[in-house]
């Protein structure tokens, strides 16, 4: 490998203003690709494309709400008019807005975090295919959750979410082989963000159950090397596979 291995890639990263997917970003930058940084706060986006510039790579800021169909397809067609075509989309852009039961969850939370989980990522993906296609091959890897194989009490809107983003990896991966598209899960386990706070003691946030005590909670950056892996594999690569940096199972 190289020490640019994405000289000449394009990239679209969902959730790129902070945490996980501004580590990604950043890494994906130093190893040559053009990076579209799109959330929906877009001072956060801003400060991650002037970090790359300054750092003399390339990048643009795309303010998007993922849930707005429209939106999400002038994201891509931004990136692609900006540089030409496009050959890997990152789905990051999650939320997790209800931490109830499901007795006592908001609707409007519950259904919330699975138009920005789940909705969001299709409509992502969906605006993709088309330019992937078009370069004869691509990446679209999606960042999953453990929660999301297993479960979790107070967390059913999340869990349900990611769930749903694991099958429709699946799918897609199924539907895009053919036009030497990868499809794959990238798992982080427990990684300190805005989201996901750093727990008091390991286990005691989004690892519970037997795996707690042995969790590797992490930060963002401890994500990169994974996320490198999956956007330097080959064309006909590993797909519809879920890859994770959880200790144990899940």
């Amino acid at each position: 490998m190289t020490d640019r291995p994405l000289a000449g890639k394009v990239c679209l990263i969902t959730g790129a203003g902070r945490g996980i997917g501004r580590a990604i970003a950043l890494a994906y930058a130093e190893a040559g690709a053009s990076i579209g940084c799109a959330a929906r706060t877009g001072s956060e986006i801003d400060a991650v494309t002037a970090q790359i510039r300054a750092s003399g790579g390339q990048a643009i800021a795309i303010p998007v709400d993922v849930t707005d169909r429209a939106a999400v397809q002038r994201m891509t067609e931004s990136v692609v008019a900006e540089w030409g075509g496009l050959d890997i989309l990152l789905i990051n852009a999650g939320a997790n807005l209800d931490r109830r039961t499901v007795e006592e969850s908001v609707p409007e939370d519950w259904m919330g975090t699975l138009n920005i989980n789940l909705t969001g990522a299709y409509f992502c993906a969906q605006a993709a295919i088309p330019h992937l296609k078009a370069r004869g091959g691509g990446k679209i890897i999606t960042t999953g959750s453990g929660m999301g194989h297993r479960g979790g009490s107070e967390r059913s809107a999340y869990c349900v979410s990611k769930a749903g983003l694991w099958m429709l990896t699946r799918c897609l991966a199924q539907e895009l082989w053919p036009y030497n598209i990868s499809v794959n899960e990238l798992i982080p386990g427990p990684v300190q963000t805005a989201m996901a706070p750093a727990p008091s003691r390991p286990g005691s946030d989004l690892s519970t159950g037997p795996n707690a005590q042995s969790e590797w909670n992490k930060g963002p950056e401890d994500v990169v090397p994974l996320a490198l892996f999956l956007a330097t594999q080959p064309l006909v690569g590993p797909t519809a596979q879920s890859f994770s940096l959880m200790r144990r199972d899940g």
